[in-house]
């Protein structure tokens, strides 16, 4: 398997677990903060689905989702669905940077799309950004 369909794959996986994250998020982020999950959980719905195709396109056959993901700590109120969110979205930008190494053409700009729109996403829900998306939470975690 190439290193290109390996972080597709890893890609795909996070973002079926973004879209499933977004759910949470949308149900408790309260009434200002809706139309902002909303709108993520259409990016990575869209993603995903491209995603899907490039790993076809890739000679791979797409991962398919979880039928439940486990979120990282309780989300009882908007506060912790926007420290959630922020997370999901370093997670995902953690994914994209791998794909963006491994990857080419078309295939490699949209990937350094996708971690340029996770990066500002993040900064929305946190109310700050991170000089390197996609390496400063890897190297945080290791």
């Amino acid at each position: 398997m190439s290193d290109a369909l390996v972080a597709a794959q890893a890609a795909l996986a996070a973002e079926h677990a973004a879209v499933y994250g977004y759910g949470v998020v949308g149900g408790r982020a309260g009434e200002a903060r809706r139309p902002d999950a909303l709108a993520a959980y259409a990016a990575h719905r869209a993603r995903r689905d491209a995603l899907a195709r490039a790993v076809r396109d890739l000679g791979g056959r797409p991962a398919a989702a979880q039928p439940a993901y486990t979120v990282p700590f309780a989300v009882p109120d908007p506060a912790a669905a926007a420290r959630l969110a922020a997370v999901l979205e370093d997670r995902v930008a953690a994914v994209y940077s791998d794909l963006v190494r491994a990857a080419r053409g078309p295939l490699r700009q949209d990937a350094a799309a996708a971690l340029r729109e996770a990066a500002v996403r993040a900064a929305r829900w946190r109310g700050t950004g991170v000089a390197f998306p996609g390496l400063a939470e890897r190297a945080a975690t290791q």
